[in-house]
């Protein structure tokens, strides 16, 4: 109990180191540059405590929770009396396709939090608003975390069958450089962003244990080389299928 404890004092007063200097550079901006106060700076500070103990709470809950259950879960679904649902030996090896509970593990996962990001929830009601409710924000949501659970469970293959990463990359960015070309000019940079907002507090967390598990108890893989590039692959999807509901609904208009 008194270790946790401890953990728990340690996280805040680094959440506050790290945070602490971009206060600095708002404050210094704001009286130095810009020469005028801070607009309801009792909220303002108020928000500051707000967010360190946001993020302090978050990071404990990684350590705590997150990051042990996807590498629990990678654990289990590769273990060799699981997958032969039956007792076999630890040394027991498969083919690819027998891990199919494993691909199916990763795109729930990848799918289900990607839902709940924050940061996709708040781009999608953003173009939403921008695009005066000609974009859904669910349905931006929906084909991003398909994108996403596609990605982590072809990811989750990778790691599987040893197959190198860039050979993945380099297929899926000649995808988006075509789909760029012919999809709706208003969606491209939207497309391009959606990439980037799913790698971000839920998401990454789950992933990267995840991957990590899996690399760590599939035999012949190695944790550093094959347990890291979910995260890549999980940029990169999004933009395709973001891309590719954009193309289907302008289709589907002009049929």
């Amino acid at each position: 109990m008194a270790d946790f404890l401890w953990s728990i004092v340690t996280t805040f007063a680094l959440t506050i180191r790290d945070v602490l200097p971009i206060g600095g550079l708002l404050v210094f901006f704001q009286y130095v540059v810009v020469r005028e106060p801070i607009t309801n700076l009792k909220k303002v500070a108020l928000g500051f405590v707000y967010v360190i103990a946001g993020l302090a709470l978050f990071l404990i809950g990684l350590e705590q929770a997150l990051f042990p259950l996807g590498d629990l879960m990678a654990q289990q679904l590769t273990n060799p009396s699981f997958i032969a649902g039956q007792v076999v030996a630890a040394d027991t090896t498969f083919e690819w396709w027998q891990y199919y509970w494993v691909y199916l593990f990763a795109a729930a996962i990848g799918f289900s939090t990607t839902v709940a990001e924050p940061s996709l929830i708040a781009v999608s009601l953003k173009a939403n608003e921008a695009s005066g409710g000609a974009l859904s924000p669910w349905a931006l949501r929906i084909a991003v975390a398909i994108g996403v659970a596609l990605s982590i469970a072809l990811g989750a293959f990778r790691i599987v069958t040893g197959t190198p990463l860039a050979l993945y990359m380099m297929i899926g960015y000649v995808v988006v450089v075509v789909q760029t070309m012919f999809a709706p000019k208003m969606i491209v940079p939207l497309a391009y962003d959606s990439g980037g907002v799913t790698t971000s507090t839920v998401t990454v967390p789950l992933v990267t244990a995840l991957g990590l598990g899996l690399a760590s108890t599939v035999p012949g893989r190695s944790p550093l080389i094959d347990g890291f590039g979910l995260i890549a692959l999980a940029s990169l999807f999004p933009m395709i299928t973001v891309m590719g509901y954009a193309q289907l609904s302008q289709w589907r208009g002009r049929s």
